[in-house]
Parts: structure tokens; sequence; C-alpha cells
């Protein structure tokens, strides 16, 4: 997993995991298993699926020509909102794209250094081979 800033600002993470080391063979497939890790997790609630491939496809808008597929599954760890300004850093989302021969799993930081190591082990769990 390596963190960098995005834009010089965004502090993500990223993993690329080779098509060798996963038993997916498609994104589908990566977003179906994070949706039941989401919903097996007692405070992270699902919230949806954003096919990103597909709607910047359909604007006619550019996408690099590595990307194979890209979606985004979103979801929230909120149990409280403390302040107006958590509302900014939620809900959360991975993206999930699919290259050649890998997948590239991103995210961004989240507010609570255990939530973000949450969201590592999500990522991590699929190369599993």
């Amino acid at each position: 997993m390596i963190k960098t800033n995005f834009m010089d600002k965004y502090p993500i993470y990223s993993l690329e995991i080779s098509k060798d080391e996963t038993s997916f063979t498609n994104v589908r497939q990566i977003i179906e298993h994070l949706h039941k890790t989401i919903e097996s997790h007692p405070v992270a609630q699902y919230l949806s699926t954003f096919d990103h491939y597909t709607h910047t496809q359909s604007m006619n808008g550019e996408i690099a020509e590595s990307i194979k597929d890209a979606q985004n599954i979103i979801f929230c760890f909120g149990k409280a909102i403390p302040n107006t300004k958590i509302l900014a850093v939620r809900p959360r989302s991975i993206g999930v794209c699919e290259l050649e021969n890998s997948f590239a799993l991103e995210f961004l930081e989240a507010p609570k250094e255990d939530l973000t190591k949450v969201m590592e082990g999500w990522a991590k769990s699929i190369a599993n081979k």
C-alpha cells in the first residue's frame, strides 16, 4: 500500500494487485467482495456502487487507454455527527480499476487512522492467492 498526496493535497492510499495474485477476474467480482466485507463490518454501511467507466464513456469523456473498467464502492463509517465539517469527508469510497495485468485500488485517507487501516485491510484482501 502506497500513500501519496494526489494533486499535492489529497492523501490517497493506492494498491496495485497483479492478476496472478488474486482469484478475482474482474472489477464486478471485487466490488461484490468489498460489498460483503462492508456489510459484515459492525459500523460500516454499504451505500452504492458507481460505474465510473460507463458514466465517463457515456459523456464521451477521456479514459486512459490502460483502464479497462473503473468503479467506486461507496459506504459510510459514520455513527456520529460531531460537527458540520465531518460531512465533507463522508461518505467513503474505494475506487477499483482493471488494468491489462492488474487491479488498482485507491481510497482517500479517513479522518480516523483506525478506519484508514480497516480500508487498507479490505484492499489487501483482494490479493488472496
